[in-house]
C-alpha cells in the first residue's frame, strides 16, 4: 500500500512512521507533507497514486477540512489527532477511522483492515463495470455504505457489510453487527430500508431488517410464518411477516 502522511508535528511523523512500519512492512511512504497548500497542491497532482492518507487535523497553517474543499479525495483517509472533538466532523469529511494519539497498534490495525477492505470493494465495482461495458454508473443507484454511532463517549464509523440485522423493541432502534456487538441507533427501520441495498438487506417485518449473510437457518412456523436464526444468535425472536413471506423466499434466491 502506498501511504501519504499528512502531518506538521516531526515527532509525531517519525512516532507514526515507526508503529506503520512495525506493523505493516509492505506499506510504502511516499510523502510527508505538514500543510493545507502543500496538501492541496500535492494531492491535485497525485491523488490517485496512493491507497491512503493519515490525516493530523491541526495543520501549520490550518484545519484538515480546508483540503476536502478545495480538492476531491477519493482514496482512504485515516485521521490522527489529539483531540476528540473533531470525530464527528471527520467522519462527515469521509474519514474512514478516527485514531488519538499516540497512536496504538490495535486502532491502527482495525483502520487499515478497513481500508484493505475499501480497496478490495472497489476493484470489484470497477471489474463489473468493465464486464458490463460502463453501463454500471450514473444511472445505478447509490445506497448507504456506512452509519456513524454512537456508543458510551465514544463515535463508531461502521460499515454497511458489517451489519447483522437492524431491529426495534420498547420504542429503541438497535444495529446489531457481525460481530454480535449492539448499538442504539436514531434512524428508523423505514429510513434505514431506503437506505440499504435489497440484495443485500430485507425488512421481514416492521420491526426488523436482515442481511442476506447473516442468516443461518429458517424455520417454519404455524400459520405461513418464518421463523429465521442467525449466525450471531438474536437477541429477539425473529419472524417474517405472513405477508412478507413470498417476498422473502423469492429474495433468498436471488
Amino acid at each position: 500500500m502506498k501511504v501519504l502522511i499528512i502531518e506538521d508535528e516531526v515527532m509525531a511523523q517519525k512516532s507514526l512512521t515507526r508503529v506503520l512500519k512495525q506493523n505493516f512492512p509492505d506499506m510504502d511512504i511516499v510523502a510527508y507533507l505538514d500543510s493545507v497548500k502543500g496538501a492541496v497542491e500535492w494531492l491535485s497532482q497525485n491523488g490517485n497514486s496512493i491507497d491512503v492518507i493519515f490525516m493530523d487535523v491541526e495543520l501549520s497553517d490550518g484545519v484538515c477540512f480546508e483540503i476536502f474543499k478545495q480538492v476531491e479525495i477519493k482514496t482512504n483517509v485515516i485521521m490522527t489527532t489529539a483531540y476528540d472533538s473533531y470525530a464527528l466532523k471527520a467522519f462527515e469529511a469521509g474519514s474512514i477511522d478516527y485514531l488519538l494519539k499516540p497512536i496504538e497498534a490495535e486502532p491502527l490495525k482495525r483502520a487499515v483492515a478497513r481500508c484493505r477492505k475499501n480497496e478490495s470493494r472497489v476493484n470489484i465495482e470497477a471489474l463489473l463495470k468493465m464486464i458490463g461495458g460502463g453501463q454500471i454508473g450514473s444511472s445505478a443507484r447509490e445506497y448507504k455504505e456506512r452509519y456513524i454511532v454512537k456508543f458510551n463517549d465514544r463515535i463508531v464509523p461502521l460499515n454497511v457489510t458489517d451489519i447483522a440485522y437492524i431491529y426495534s423493541e420498547e420504542k429503541n432502534n438497535y444495529l446489531v453487527t457481525n460481530d454480535g456487538q449492539k448499538y442504539i441507533i436514531d434512524s428508523s427501520l423505514d429510513v434505514m430500508n431506503e437506505e440499504l441495498n435489497p440484495d443485500a438487506f430485507f425488512k421481514i417485518s416492521r420491526s426488523c431488517i436482515v442481511s442476506m449473510k447473516s442468516i443461518k437457518s429458517i424455520i417454519k412456523q404455524p400459520g405461513g410464518r418464518l421463523r429465521i436464526m442467525t449466525q450471531q444468535g438474536s437477541h429477539f425472536e425473529m419472524t417474517v411477516s405472513r405477508s412478507r413471506v413470498d417476498d422473502f423466499l423469492i429474495w433468498l434466491e436471488k
